[in-house]
């Protein structure tokens, strides 16, 4: 009799068993279904990438049509307002660029499809520069989405910067310095090569984390320009990147205005003021600049017709570089607004970028027909100097820098530039 019962309780533990089991798959297979009903009628999560079928063939027939064709419809003073230079010269730096960067060379994809050509993509950078307008704007018009014309400005920018910026943001050689001295002199500053000041750019997008270093007093993130004009507006010295928290003496102390004197890289050309012979020349400045010998400030507080004299004329020979700004500005209305790209780099080449082509369309224009930079052929210092002997390159550093900032010299000067002016200009005011 034991062995049939103990049978027969086997198999019912084996029958529970089993029903156990397939009651757990039952509600697997049940959980399962529940998944997959909500999978189904809930949205796709995962965003998928839409194509925009955008007709660059006709986009750029009609670029073509409207500026480039020789019955174009919108005639060269319409040009050259849309694109702030002249057609010649949009020309000779789409050459240039198609030579040196590939990307500005019409390609085709796999599919036999032609990408955007030159023209489109110069056009799209020259707009974004002009007029500081969002970039996603150049889809409508152009036919080139956001992605594509960010990074058209970028490598237009940097390419700019790679084929024009050892001519266009060269310093004056000795035949600029020559030119500039004789021009200077007829406006009654002997010596002068232009005015010196510093512009604020907001950067809008700058990190929240950095906010501490880049808002000064204007209470926004900002960039600082340092640039040297000359009074036909061409701008021969540009420093940019320096935090907006620095004011100009900081801003001085940093650039890189008087590393070719002390280097011993700039000509000699002597100069005379009321009888008394220099051989520094020297840029203009308001009254916040250090008293150096290579500045010269206005009188903050004139008392005599001597003293109120010389100020108006320096203030109103300073303001080259401040028109030199405005300039700038209304040409390249991106300077103007906030800056909306991320990256310091890419900020500091926009900013380059348009002094570059503000020069290039100054010399365009006004036909100044400035030569290339050429290496100085005169004193250099020793290389034998730079190699062996650190203290005595220190010494030679230290008093360069201190021909610099002797504020001795910046008193002579300033008194003889006040006597030249009462007594060569003072008549203009005198019979007033």
């Amino acid at each position: 009799m034991a062995g049939p019962s103990n049978w027969q309780f086997q198999q019912q533990i084996m029958e529970q068993f089993l029903a156990l089991q397939q009651q757990e798959i039952d509600d697997i297979n049940m959980i399962e279904q529940g998944i997959a009903d909500l999978e189904e009628n809930e949205p796709s999560r995962v965003s998928r990438r839409t194509f925009i079928n955008r007709d660059r063939v006709k986009a750029h027939n009609e670029l073509v049509k409207k500026y480039f064709a020789v019955d174009c419809i919108y005639p060269q003073r319409m040009f050259r307002r849309r694109f702030r230079m002249r057609r010649e010269l949009f020309h000779r730096i789409r050459a240039d660029i198609e030579v040196v960067e590939p990307y500005f060379q019409l390609k085709y994809d796999c599919t036999g499809r032609a990408g955007f050509t030159s023209i489109q993509k110069i056009t799209a950078a020259l707009r974004i520069l002009a007029y500081g307008n969002p970039i996603d704007r150049e889809d409508e018009a152009l036919s080139i989405a956001e992605t594509t014309a960010t990074e058209t400005v970028r490598i237009f920018c940097r390419t700019i910067i790679d084929m024009y910026s050892e001519q266009y943001l060269r310093s004056p050689n000795e035949r600029d310095l020559i030119r500039l001295i004789d021009e200077n002199k007829s406006r009654g500053f002997p010596g002068m090569i232009g005015s010196l000041d510093c512009m604020h750019w907001e950067w809008k997008n700058c990190p929240t984390a950095w906010h501490g270093q880049y808002v000064g007093h204007y209470g926004r993130p900002t960039m600082v320009l340092e640039a040297v004009a000359s009074q036909d507006l061409w701008i021969w010295h540009s420093f940019f990147g320096m935090p907006g928290s620095y004011n100009d003496i900081s801003v001085l102390d940093h650039s890189p205005l008087f590393d070719r004197f002390i280097q011993c890289q700039t000509p000699n050309i002597p100069y005379e003021v009321n009888g008394r012979m220099y051989h520094i020349p020297y840029y203009l400045t308001d009254c916040i600049y250090p008293h150096y010998a290579t500045l010269v400030q206005t009188l903050k507080h004139p008392k005599n017709e001597m003293e109120k004299h010389f100020a108006k004329k320096q203030e109103a020979a300073r303001k080259d570089v401040k028109r030199a700004f405005g300039v700038l500005q209304s040409k390249w209305a991106i300077t103007q607004g906030p800056v909306r790209f991320w990256d310091e780099e890419t900020v500091t080449n926009i900013m380059n970028c348009c002094i570059i082509l503000h020069n290039m369309i100054i010399e365009d224009e006004r036909h100044l027909n400035i030569e290339p930079w050429q290496p100085v052929l005169g004193e250099v210092m020793p290389s034998d100097l730079l190699e062996h002997d650190e203290g005595l390159l220190g010494c030679f550093i230290s008093s360069r820098m201190q021909q610099v900032r002797d504020r001795s010299v910046n008193g002579r000067l300033r008194n003889d530039l006040m006597i030249h002016l009462w007594n060569n200009f003072g008549g203009e005011t005198a019979h007033m």
